[in-house]
């Protein structure tokens, strides 16, 4: 690649959105960030990489998540506070290293509220991976052993979390297309098909861009 270009994917639960990032981190080279950013945020602030683990499993739906109320600014609370560790901290430390890797290198960042994160730099593909209900219980079906009715409710409540995540952090409607660049229904194209999109839409935006 020629050029320094950073994508972000938001994905439902189920849409295949992670397998679509590391097959387009295979197909043009770029490395891959998913839960990395967990151990890198850890290196850099000192903090238990359990804790942004934990922070990021126990994040609930709850009436207290939503409204926004922590959008992120960039501000990085300091070692002697009280709420170093806070889960505003430990995302605030997440958001520094998105955005350190994003001046850095060309990669692809799943999830983690990047898309906001990195709203300000030009350089930016947004997308979003999405698909109807039959299919993301088709696909959750693979990875999680479960009866019909569990299996719904556990798909239903991550991609709930997901957005209440979202809210909290950024203010944005998870699922709102003005957010992204590209929003994607996997289950009419295909995960290949997904990811020829998101490569032809790079070269048509940048330019002279080379694979």
């Amino acid at each position: 690649m020629n050029q320094k270009i950073v994508i972000t994917i938001n994905r439902e639960y189920g849409s295949g959105g992670r397998t679509i990032g590391e097959m387009l981190s295979e197909d043009i080279g770029l490395h891959y960030y998913d839960k990395e950013i967990l151990k890198l945020a850890a290196d850099d602030s000192g903090i238990s990489e359990a804790l942004f683990n934990n922070a990021d499993k126990n994040f609930r739906d709850t009436r207290l998540f939503k409204v926004a109320r922590s959008v992120y600014s960039g501000e990085l609370i300091p070692p002697e506070s009280n709420d170093f560790t806070s889960n505003q901290n430990l995302f605030n430390y997440q958001a520094k290293i998105i955005r350190e890797l994003a001046q850095e290198e060309s990669c692809i960042i799943v999830g983690r509220c990047g898309n906001f994160i990195l709203k300000d730099m030009e350089n930016v593909v947004r997308v979003f991976i999405h698909a109807p209900h039959y299919f993301l219980l088709q696909e959750a079906l693979k990875k999680k052993s479960l009866p019909p009715r569990e299996l719904e409710q556990y798909v239903e409540k991550e991609n709930k979390r997901r957005a209440a995540y979202n809210l909290y952090y950024t203010g944005q409607d998870w699922a709102d297309a003005h957010n992204y660049d590209l929003c994607l229904d996997s289950s009419k194209l295909g995960f290949e098909r997904c990811v020829e999109i998101i490569k032809g839409y790079m070269q048509v935006r940048f330019d002279g861009l080379t694979f």
